[in-house]
């Protein structure tokens, strides 16, 4: 099986002008080794004292979340869809999160003080009944555990025109959407504008919690097996993605409200042209079934980075009208 490793997977950008790193068949599973998010700079919560001191935190915007890529996929062209399917996740054996001064909602403040930072935070990871982490615990403290949730925080080809960066790029072709549904077993739907689609894949956390709130999770490295199908001649408005038992449309923007909407609009549109759900059926499907939802899943106010939220239906609604 290919292979990127992780000393390969060091990217900060987005850039149609990379050499490919790797060249696959559709459907063929690959793998790509990525480091944290710290650029694995966070060992120990020793370092607290350093972390803006980093050589990563010299540039604007800094330099985090790095990415393994491109991957070259054969048969993709620009106005191709590029399928992406999550084959496995396996985290590191501990990850970590931190409060940076000055930073995240809470720091700077006057009330919540011990919050400002600078602080880390090590979370150990325990194997699961597999074997591995991808189904592990995670160990917050002596008295509190929880299930691992690994999922991939920034996955994303390359953009058409513009060069962006794995920290705060986001866009119809994907980039840092913290997404916690895009995990094993997801495909993840991306427009493709270059030859090969060029996809990138990085940042994996292995849990996080809804909004993301102060805008670290449980930063780890990983080691991500994937595979790849294009779906010719077809553009989606932004990121899609297909879960066993739902669909979810994703959208990226400020304020919270606009990208709500918009999520919402896009999703009903998959319902609508894909699905055979009339117009009406899936309005009111947004507004009084049960089962419907909008998850927040990054609220973060870092730089410029957006708000990414997704709608998500059951998939036993989705019965064309008539």
């Amino acid at each position: 099986m290919q292979r990127i490793a992780r000393d390969q997977a060091m990217k900060y950008e987005f850039d149609h002008r990379d050499e490919p790193l790797m060249r696959v068949a559709q459907g063929e599973s690959f793998v790509v080794e990525t480091e944290d998010a710290g650029s694995g700079l966070v060992r120990s919560a020793d370092v607290a004292p350093h972390l803006m001191d980093f050589p990563t935190r010299n540039f604007e915007p800094p330099k985090g979340n790095p990415i393994g890529g491109p991957v070259f996929v054969e048969g993709a062209e620009r106005g191709d869809l590029l399928e992406v399917t999550v084959e496995r996740i396996i985290v590191d054996e501990q990850g970590f999160t931190n409060f940076r001064p000055g930073q995240s909602p809470l720091g700077d403040s006057y009330k919540w003080q011990s919050l400002r930072g600078p602080f880390v935070h090590i979370i150990k990871h325990l194997p699961g009944p597999s074997g591995t982490t991808s189904d592990g615990k995670g160990i917050f403290n002596d008295k509190i555990t929880w299930d691992l949730a690994p999922m991939i925080g920034t996955i994303g080809t390359a953009p058409d025109r513009e060069v962006e960066t794995s920290a705060v790029g986001q866009g119809p072709w994907g980039g840092n959407l913290d997404v916690r549904d895009i995990k094993e077993g997801t495909r993840v739907y991306l427009n493709v504008y270059h030859e090969g689609g060029l996809l990138y894949v990085g940042d994996v956390h292995a849990s996080q919690g809804d909004t993301e709130f102060y805008g670290t999770a449980d930063e780890t490295r990983g080691e991500l097996t994937l595979s790849c199908r294009v779906i010719k001649n077809k553009t989606i408005p932004f990121v899609r993605l297909e879960k066993d038992d739902s669909i979810v449309a994703l959208y990226s923007f400020r304020p919270l409200e606009d990208a709500v909407k918009s999520a919402i609009e896009n999703l009903m549109e998959w319902m609508v042209t894909e699905y055979g759900v009339s117009e009406r059926d899936a309005y009111m499907h947004a507004s009084i079934n049960p089962d419907f939802r909008v998850n927040v899943y990054q609220m973060v106010r870092i730089g410029r980075i957006q708000y990414t939220v997704g709608a998500e239906i059951p998939r036993k609604y989705l019965l064309p009208s008539g």
